[in-house]
């Protein structure tokens, strides 16, 4: 067969791959938009489930799904940053430095169930945090930490090197220029990873189920953040995995749409710091 010939049918295979990705992405967004859609409505955002009262709500949900993010990001960023400017900047190469690479990208292959297994007996159970919101914001800071220690050490090293003697070669020590020219250098590349990590605790539902339940009321009033904490929460992912099983299908394209906003809107943060809108200059 003639170069060209293979050459335009490569193309044609690649072409048709990508549409068809396309195509099947906007069939997800459009099918879960078009069934969930018409359960938008203020007290769908603002109230919670209650027979009683005859209201469906996914109020609580978000708010624990918030309350997660936060507690989690707090507990793994700290240390992702940290591992990272250890093993980019101060680690000396050589088997002790992949060693701890390997673990950590073993570490990022593990199923989430894992981590809710072992969350659940050690954070639970051992130190007796039960099914809290605590049990699965720690649980999850192990899952994303590899991550962002990945993607930090990814930004450092996209520093040029030059940037490192610049500021050593003007007596800068070694501490004040990571803090003043590396990592102002690579905020974009670690917030992207950081971001990744949101949309994973976002979408993540296996390791919670088993570590921070599936409570979905809202705080009473008075209550303060660290007894709302050690409750019990349910998210968004959890919530419609509770509602699909009880057959209540609108409300579960109903968060599965509120759920794709999430992802769509964060994926397009990612956009944006990569072209470096934010940190430009």
């Amino acid at each position: 067969m003639p170069r060209k010939i293979k050459d335009a049918v490569a193309y044609m295979v690649i072409y048709l791959a990508a549409f068809y990705s396309v195509l099947l992405l906007a069939g997800i967004i459009v099918y879960v938009f078009a069934k969930g859609f018409p359960v938008f409505d203020l007290p769908f955002f603002t109230t919670v489930s209650s027979v009683v009262k005859g209201t469906v709500g996914i109020a609580g949900n978000i708010l624990n799904t918030v309350y997660i993010v936060v507690l989690t990001l707090l507990a793994a960023v700290p240390a992702g940053v940290g591992a990272a400017v250890w093993l980019n900047e101060y680690a000396t190469p050589g088997r002790g430095v992949r060693l701890i690479e390997f673990a950590t990208e073993t570490l990022a292959g593990i199923p989430s169930i894992v981590f809710g297994l072992f969350g659940m007996m050690f954070f639970g159970t051992t130190l007796g945090f039960g099914y809290s919101i605590l049990t699965g914001s720690l649980t999850l800071s192990l899952m994303i930490l590899p991550l962002i220690t990945r993607n930090t050490q990814e930004a450092l090293r996209a520093v040029p090197d030059s940037y490192r003697n610049g500021a050593i070669g003007m007596g800068a020590g070694k501490w004040h220029m990571i803090r003043t020219i590396l990592l102002p250098s690579a905020m974009p590349g670690i917030v992207t990873g950081i971001l990744l990590a949101v949309g994973r605790i976002v979408g993540e539902s296996a390791a919670l189920l088993f570590t921070a339940g599936s409570g979905y009321l809202l705080p009473e009033a008075g209550s303060g953040f660290v007894s709302k904490i050690m409750e019990s929460g349910g998210t968004l992912t959890i919530q419609m995995y509770l509602s699909l099983a009880r057959a209540e299908y609108d409300t579960a394209f109903g968060i599965a749409a509120v759920l794709l906003c999430i992802v769509l809107a964060f994926n397009l943060l990612i956009k944006i710091l990569t072209r470096n809108k934010f940190f430009a200059g």
